[in-house]
């Protein structure tokens, strides 16, 4: 297990209405503006099909990175109508303090290999 130098996740927790086109371009134009942020990480999403939320994940080397995907127009365009396609949201902002796992998962997660070697004890 190691220490990481400081990183944020920005995690975006929803459940959907009927999601459309516009829904759908907006979605990957937040996505494409993020990726062009210095100080982007890498994303992942998640859905459960236990309960249909989705989960939207996104690394940050810090808040500033952060908050200039919260000031960008499309994601201040989708936060105005979120609530055409969504029944709900929650938005979870965190530092992570640590990572680990056997690095089989690297290429695959953005924090997988990233910044640990080994497994950590539990």
């Amino acid at each position: 297990m190691s220490t990481i130098a400081p990183m944020y996740s920005s995690t975006f927790i929803f459940a959907t209405k009927q999601l459309d086109d516009a829904f759908h371009r907006l979605d990957e134009a937040i996505a494409t503006a993020a990726r062009s942020i210095d100080g982007y990480l890498g994303e992942e999403s998640w859905t459960d099909t236990g309960n249909g939320l989705v989960s939207n994940v996104y690394y940050w080397q810090s808040l500033e990175a952060l908050q200039t995907l919260m000031k960008h127009p499309a994601h201040l365009k989708a936060k105005a109508a979120q609530a055409q396609w969504l029944n709900g949201y929650q938005v979870v902002i965190a530092q992570v303090l640590r990572t680990y796992g056997d690095n089989q998962l690297t290429g695959l997660l953005p924090t997988a290999g990233l910044f640990t070697q080994g497994t950590a004890p539990h």
